[in-house]
């Protein structure tokens, strides 16, 4: 995985808090990239001292998983790299898997019986239990971009 960090937002407060920021990391589009995702996502929440409770970010991680395995499963053949991007502001963190395939996943009721296609509604269920939002979004290279955001802070605080 390439880290490609960018400068942090400005915070309206006077200058961003020391763990806001955007980092964005490439990988293939195959099986072995989605433990590295959540490698290098725990990894980035830790050295950028970002305030988040254990809870979160289980939740942050497993939504990275379902996102990357997603872009491997079903997007690989028109989209042989994908992107990670952590975006954390001062009482919010944003991650997001972009992959180049056109395709626009809907999260899939599931079944009782079934074993696959619980991605997307895992995350959505993973989002609205921390008073987040997701969506997916197309890109202007054609592909998409599927995120959540989490509220930092609890969302009844």
């Amino acid at each position: 995985m390439n880290d490609h960090g960018s400068a942090p937002p400005e915070h309206a407060a006077g200058g961003p808090l020391p763990y806001e920021g955007v980092w964005r990391f490439t990988a293939q589009a195959v099986d072995a990239s989605v433990p590295q995702a959540r490698r290098a996502v725990r990894e980035l929440l830790v050295r950028q001292g970002v305030p988040a409770p254990d809870d979160l970010v289980h939740g942050l991680l497993v939504i990275v998983s379902e996102l990357v395995t997603n872009a491997v499963k079903h997007a690989a053949l028109l989209s042989p790299t994908l992107a990670v991007e952590v975006a954390v502001g001062a009482e919010w963190v944003r991650v997001s898997v972009e992959d180049d395939h056109p395709y626009r996943p809907t999260a899939l009721e599931a079944t009782s019986g079934q074993t696959g296609g619980r991605g997307l509604l895992l995350v959505r269920e993973i989002t609205a239990e921390a008073g987040g939002v997701c969506d997916v979004e197309h890109t202007a290279s054609g592909g998409k971009v599927i995120w959540a955001a989490l509220p930092l802070k609890p969302a009844n605080a």
